[in-house]
């Protein structure tokens, strides 16, 4: 085995298709086979986070208060962008490649043995690197729900989640109720839970699981030093601050203006991520869905007043064929001269042609031009690697 990035994904890769609840699984038998092969340590916490949008920035926000307040963290996150280091963190750094050999020389066997999916065998990964690394506090994004999602078969101190919307329905449910119901199971053993504001059937859902689940507020006066960009950030901010508040008693290392200001500086990559190409001016992010959208429209007001401009010369839009987004482009449309979109049913030509080709047509049109791509990790990382050279 050649210990290099894109060997990693590509024996992953053979156990099924990583991208979102493609590759899917239900249950945790598979991911027990797995770890009952691994001598792995007990961390002093460890916590899921479940949702449907702010699982990834509420995540790296915790796991930087931790880091800041002295807690060895470990963060397992998806999807990744470029590699898939980037999905299992320690203290902040995605783990070498070499380690990951080390684990994956193990588990690889059993996995194909197991018949366990990409997912499954990269949480048992993230494990056993956490393990290895003896860190005091994991987090655990969910990847599908939660009842029967690989993050929630191994016991936890504490859950969170994030607010929770109509995505996945082909395995957790048509309605909003029934996909609360799947997701309400991350608080299934922990000893807190919180969560972030929800519709009032969520929340009802919720109680009814578990009586003592606390509801955060959002005071966004209290986030505005906050470098993720975006209102619906402070929501994520303040959900991550309140689990800190809560565990502050049990672990007194916790310093909360430490905490804050951790929170403050978190950049979190592929949310409205600028960048730029010779002069053009880029935001990427991974709104993928109506409700990551819906979160972000009341912000692009704030972003484009920041840079003088009146609306985006473009606005692109490229997501999987099967996200229905017929509410969105229409409110998409005043905040840009073009809406360029491959799920726009009122339009043929974007169809079959990828974000970056559409990108470079609209660069070609507006060189200096101001650009917002929206879509799943996957165009944002086409778009980084072509902004790189790589394709």
């Amino acid at each position: 085995m050649d210990n290099k990035p894109q060997d990693i994904e590509h024996w992953l890769t053979a156990l099924g298709n990583p991208s979102a609840d493609r590759d899917y699984k239900p249950g945790h038998g598979r991911l027990l086979t797995l770890l009952s092969q691994l001598p792995l340590h007990q961390p002093k916490l460890r916590i899921r986070v479940a949702g449907t949008n702010g699982k990834g920035s509420t995540s790296f926000m915790l796991a930087a208060a931790f880091k800041a307040c002295g807690f060895k963290v470990g963060l397992y996150s998806s999807p990744h962008i470029l590699h898939f280091n980037e999905r299992i963190r320690v203290n902040g750094i995605p783990v070498s490649t070499a380690e990951l050999w080390r684990s994956l020389e193990i588990l690889m066997p059993i996995a194909l043995e197991a018949g366990a999916s990409y997912f499954e065998t990269a949480t048992a990964l993230a494990l056993d690197q956490f393990s290895r690394a003896a860190v005091d506090v994991e987090i655990l994004e969910a990847g599908v729900g939660a009842r029967l999602d690989a993050t929630t078969a191994v016991p936890a101190d504490m859950a969170l989640i994030t607010p929770i919307a109509l995505d996945h329905q082909n395995w957790l449910g048509d309605t909003l109720a029934e996909i609360a119901a799947e997701k309400a199971h991350v608080m299934q053993g922990c000893r807190y839970q919180t969560s972030a504001p929800q519709e009032n059937a969520v929340a009802h859902i919720l109680t009814a699981f578990k009586a003592d689940v606390s509801f955060c507020a959002v005071d966004q006066s209290l986030w505005q030093g906050l470098s993720a960009i975006g209102m619906h950030q402070y929501t994520n901010a303040s959900l991550a601050y309140k689990a800190l508040q809560q565990l502050q008693s049990e672990f007194p290392a916790i310093d909360l203006a430490t905490a804050h200001q951790a929170i403050c500086e978190c950049n979190i990559p592929g949310r409205l991520q600028y960048i730029q190409s010779a002069s053009a001016n880029i935001w990427l992010d991974a709104a993928h869905n109506e409700h990551a959208i819906e979160a972000l429209l009341p912000f692009l007001p704030t972003l484009l007043d920041s840079v003088h401009i009146d609306v985006f010369d473009a606005i692109l839009v490229f997501t999987r064929s099967d996200r229905s987004l017929k509410s969105m482009l229409p409110k998409l449309k005043p905040f840009s001269l073009h809406l360029i979109s491959n799920n726009d049913e009122s339009t043929q030509e974007y169809k079959k042609t990828s974000a970056v080709a559409a990108l470079q047509d609209a660069i070609k049109r507006q060189p200096q031009g101001h650009f917002l791509v929206l879509g799943s990790f996957t165009t944002v990382a086409a778009i980084l690697e072509w902004q790189n050279g790589s394709i």
